[in-house]
């Protein structure tokens, strides 16, 4: 009896689920995470417009994008550095799909409706790490407002 009961503290931990490929889509997932949880929130309204970004670049399905958006959300956590990320998305992606990337990471940031300069922050660095330029950026954040607006309505 002591023996089973030594046995059952003493079992190994099943394996964690192995984390997905950093390619260039998940790479944009996790920092759509990472600038979501800059500001120490990770509201619904991010988490829904991740959701919904995922949905629309890949061609999900709302289950199928929520399942990507848990990887990212492990990714994001356990990668070494938004430098990483963002190079997987300049290396694998034309300028054209990085803009893509930008607005959507914009999507994220005005999600919630506050504004916290750590978000700011992050994006200008990330922007940078993609090689867009400021006033590519610019733009591509008024595009994610406009969506937003229009979302709304």
């Amino acid at each position: 009896m002591f023996e089973r009961l030594k046995q059952f503290f003493h079992a190994k931990q099943a394996p964690a689920t192995p984390l997905p490929e950093l390619d260039a889509a998940h790479a944009l997932g996790a920092l759509l995470v990472e600038v979501a949880i800059v500001d120490s929130a990770y509201l619904f309204e991010e988490i829904e417009q991740i959701d919904r970004i995922l949905a629309a670049a890949y061609g999900l399905k709302p289950l199928a994008a929520a399942k990507m958006r848990a990887e990212c959300e492990r990714l994001a956590f356990a990668t070494p550095s938004i430098e990483t990320m963002a190079e997987r998305i300049r290396d694998g992606v034309d300028y054209e799909h990085r803009l893509l990337a930008v607005e959507a990471l914009w999507r994220v940031v005005l999600a919630d409706g506050l504004s916290d300069e750590r978000e700011d922050e992050l994006l200008e660095l990330i922007e940078g790490h993609l090689g867009v330029s400021p006033e590519d950026a610019d733009a591509a954040a008024d595009r994610a407002a406009e969506a937003l607006e229009r979302e709304e309505d």
